[in-house]
Order: structure tokens, then sequence, then C-alpha cells
């Protein structure tokens, strides 16, 4: 809830920190009432209003705060709200405005932090989280936010210290538990098996026990306890998933529906480029890769990673028109189809701009999911190359399985059953055969494993595809000190190595079924 930046708590303000949105909305309409020129009450009220789902009425009463007191408090708060609209270029000067005069409360910098976070700026974000842990030492929200931003910026002894901090005041705090476990390859001499043994059996939350099998089971497979961590993974993910309502012929009618939609001949294409810029988009199937390649690409002194956006998925919903409540469904897939591609791909350039840092010439867009988009992006940014990493197809079923994804976002609930899994990827298998097929060459599909195998070879053919020169600092990504906010941060740290190569083998039998399965869709798994 708010903090406070002045002293003394009005009414209003004091019901907002209680929670009792009732009478803050009362409490500040009536100082609004009193004089229109409140800022204070046009700002509480308007935290009342977001605090309600009124977004926009809340950046209405905001706003108005902001330019009657252009205080810092309000400023970052402004900022929040703006991302919550999608609104990233307004959120960015915001927050440059708010950086003029910080605020003093711990609530209104983390919330800075956050938003810097939103977009792509994590080292602009670490001073706020710095700050709001000093000034309120007691919060773990803080303190999680701290060391998460501390791991994007490969600072990870610093991560592990603010953890073990946090983990001191909370010790069951299953986000700490769990980012700690991802942050280094434990040990025999080294690891938190017990502990969280002993804490994920206290807990009964349920999403505090899948974050806390997850810690647990990666601890396990460092230790070389393979077989150990994938049976108790079966048993977290399928006490989630019966939690979850997911049905993969929700899925499937996407991919119905972009398959029925794919027609290049009835679209004509684009007659402008990306607002002048150059996109490299990397696709995929999660945890395949995709992270490595955009470090590859992005270590190209032409080039800097963004991070996986959400533009193309919004420039894309936008030019549809449609109102449904998910970015990406069959409605707003044939919407699309027939949209303005040139609108697309400006509208997608304008949004990817407020996450450019380095401003180079070309920069990396890896949302693996855009693999679904890959018919738009050739007709809305024809200069923007493509590229596809492809595991084995048994790597990348595992990998889905073994990663825990953003539990809230609805996209990956497929990830929690193996069967499932296989599912989603023979549909996934099947459209980028759909888009080989209907735009030959257009899209680099790169393997891995062969990636893994020649190094130079395919990091050769990988830029030259993007229309890059050659550079040596493409084979040495793992020294690349940009922020990494994937669950690959630690892997891509590390020179290539072959570990994950046919990783499978390992659990052949436990994984029989979904070698069945694929095999049945005509999908050779070796």
């Amino acid at each position: 809830m708010i903090g406070s930046a002045t002293l003394p708590m009005s009414p209003a303000r004091r019901a907002l920190v209680q929670g009792d949105l009732g009478a803050t909305s009362r409490l500040a309409s009536a100082m609004i009432a009193a004089d229109a020129g409140d800022a204070e009450g046009h700002f509480l009220l308007g935290q009342a209003e977001a605090a309600q789902g009124r977004v926009q009425a809340a950046i209405g009463h905001l706003s108005r705060a902001v330019t009657l007191d252009p205080q810092g408090e309000y400023r970052a708060h402004l900022a929040k709200l703006y991302t919550l609209v999608r609104r990233d270029g307004d959120a960015a000067a915001t927050l440059r405005d708010a950086e003029a005069m910080p605020p003093a409360d711990a609530l209104s910098r983390d919330t800075m932090g956050c938003v810097y976070a939103r977009l792509g700026n994590h080292a602009a974000a670490l001073a706020h989280f710095e700050e709001a842990v000093r000034l309120e030492p007691g919060s773990t929200a803080f303190r999680f936010n701290l060391a998460t931003t501390l791991n994007f910026l490969g600072q990870v002894d610093a991560a592990e210290t603010a953890l073990d901090e946090l983990l001191a005041i909370s010790p069951a705090d299953a986000r700490a538990h769990h980012l700690l476990a991802g942050l280094r390859k434990q040990t025999e001499a080294a690891n938190h098996v017990d502990r969280l043994i002993e804490v994920r059996e206290a807990a009964r939350d349920g999403r505090d026990r899948l974050l806390l099998g997850y810690a647990l089971t990666k601890e396990l497979e460092d230790l070389g306890r393979e077989d150990e961590a994938l049976a108790r993974l079966i048993t977290v993910n399928a006490e989630h998933r019966r939690a979850v309502p997911y049905d993969f012929t929700r899925d499937a009618a996407v991919f119905d529906a972009i398959e029925a939609a794919w027609a290049p001949q009835q679209v004509s294409p684009a007659t402008a480029e990306c607002a002048g810029t150059e996109p490299i988009f990397v696709i995929g199937m999660p945890r395949t890769g995709t992270t490595l390649i955009d470090r590859i690409v992005s270590s190209h002194p032409d080039v800097e990673s963004v991070g996986e956006l959400q533009a193309l998925p919004l420039a894309v919903k936008q030019a549809s028109g449609t109102r449904t409540r998910t970015v990406l469904d069959p409605e707003t897939v044939m919407a699309a189809a027939r949209a303005d591609m040139a609108a697309i791909g400006r509208n997608y350039g304008l949004m990817a701009h407020h996450h450019r840092r380095a401003m180079t010439p070309r920069f990396v867009d890896k949302f693996p999911g855009n693999f679904q988009y890959a018919g738009l992006i050739a007709k809305a940014l024809p200069a923007a190359p493509i590229v596809c990493l492809r595991r084995n197809p048994m790597d990348t079923v595992l990998s889905n399985f073994r990663n825990l994804f953003a539990i809230s976002s609805r996209y990956y609930d497929y990830s929690y059953d193996l069967i499932e899994i296989a599912a989603y990827y023979i549909r996934f298998d099947r459209l980028m055969a759909r888009w080989d097929a209907a735009m030959p060459g257009r899209i680099l599909q790169l393997r891995y494993e062969e990636l893994v195998a020649d190094q130079e070879g395919q990091t050769r053919r990988l830029l030259s595809h993007c229309g890059l020169e050659w550079s040596d600092a493409c084979l040495s990504f793992h020294t690349n000190a940009a922020p990494v906010s994937t669950p690959s941060a630690a892997q891509v740290r590390r020179p290539l190595y072959t570990e994950s190569v046919a990783r499978w083998k390992r659990h052949a039998e436990v994984l029989e079924p979904v070698r069945r399965m694929l095999e049945e869709a005509g999908i050779d798994v070796e």
C-alpha cells in the first residue's frame, strides 16, 4: 500500500494505508470538492481508483496531481500506471522527470525501480531498489526486487547476499528460495537441499509449494541426483496442474486460426519499414537456447538486446481492433491478417524504441512466442531477419517441463504436463514447417546441437543471415555484460557447453510416452 511522503498523514492517506478504498475515495473526493487544486486529494483518489481496476480514471487524477505538485512520489506512481496501459514512452518520460526530485519514501523508490525494470533498464532500477531497502530494511518485497535486479545485472554474489538477508527476516519466503537456487550451480559442499525439503513440507500455499518444488528439483539436478529430481518434479507439476484451468484446445484453436489466416498472396506487403530501425527477431519454443542466440548477436558492436518485448503482439492486437481479453486468440488472428501491415511495423517500432538503451544501428527482440507472428513480421517488417532456434524435440519437451515460467501467464499453462507440452510442440513444429513453405529462406532455422558442435561456423551463418559483418566478440558472448532477465542468465554467462545435448536420454523410460507421441506425429526425435 502507499507510503507517506509528508507528515502529518491525512485521514485519506491513512485510509489508503489501511486498505480502506471506500473511505479513501470519500475522503479524497471531499478534499478535491473543498479545493479543486488539492494535489494530494487527486493523488489519493487516483490511487484508490487504480486499486479498484479503474486505471484510466486513476491516470487522470495522478496526471492532475503531478501538474499541481510535480513531486517524485506522484510521478513514480503515475509512471507505474502508464506501464499498465502500455504507454511505455510516457512512463519513461515521467521517470526522467521524477529523477529531478526523487521521492523520499521507500515504496515510491521501489515503484520507480519496478517501472525501470519493466522498461528493461535494470541498471537504472538498481539505485532505486537499493534506496528502498535502505529506507525500509524490513520489507522482504523490496529486498527481493533488489536481489532480482542484481542477478539480472550479473552481480551474483551481491544477489546471494541480498537473498540470505531476506531469508534471515522471512525464512519461508518461497520466491527467495527459488531465486537463490538458480543463482549458481550448487555443490555437495554448498547447497540448500535439506532446508528446501523442510520448508516445502511446511508450506501450504500452492504457489509457494510450486516455487519451492522447482528450487529443490534444480538443486538435486546440480548434485547429480537427476532421477530423484525428475520424480519430484513430476509430483510438483501434477499438483499445480490440477489447479490450472487449462485445456490444450485453447492453444490448438490459435494454431488453427494462424494456419487458416496465413495466405501471403492476400496481404499486401508493407510500404514502410520499422521507423528507421532494423530489428532482429529470435523466435522458437521457450528454453531451447533463444537467450544464447540473443547474447551471441547482441555481442556484436552494432547490436543491442532489448530482451523479450511484447511490442509485436501489442501492435498486432491494436491493428486487429478486437476487444477480446487475450492478446492472441483466434478472433485477433483473423482480424490481424486483414490489417494494415505497414501500421503494424510502424507501431512496433515506436513501442520498441522505448526499450532501447545503446541506440546501436540494430537490436534483437527475443520473445520466443513471436514464432506465432512470423508471417506478420515478414509482411510488416520486410527488412527484419528472423532466426528460429530449434532443439531436439525430446530435449525441448523436457526443458519446458523442467523450467518454471511466469506462473501468472496463461501463455505457459501447457508446460506442467509432459504430454501437453508434446502436443504444443507438435503444433509448433507444424507451424514452422508452414512458414518455411510459405517463405523459403525467410527464417533461418538454427539447430542448438549444431551450434554447440560448430560454434564459429554456425555463428558466421547466423550473422550472415542477420546482415552483420563478422565480429570476434560474438564468439565470446559469455563476457557480454548486458543484463539478462530470463531463466537462462547463469547459462549464458558460461562458454558453450555440451551437457544439455541429448539430456532426455537420461530419462528415456519416463519420457517414452512423449517419444511415441512425437514419432506418431512424424517428428524425428533423434
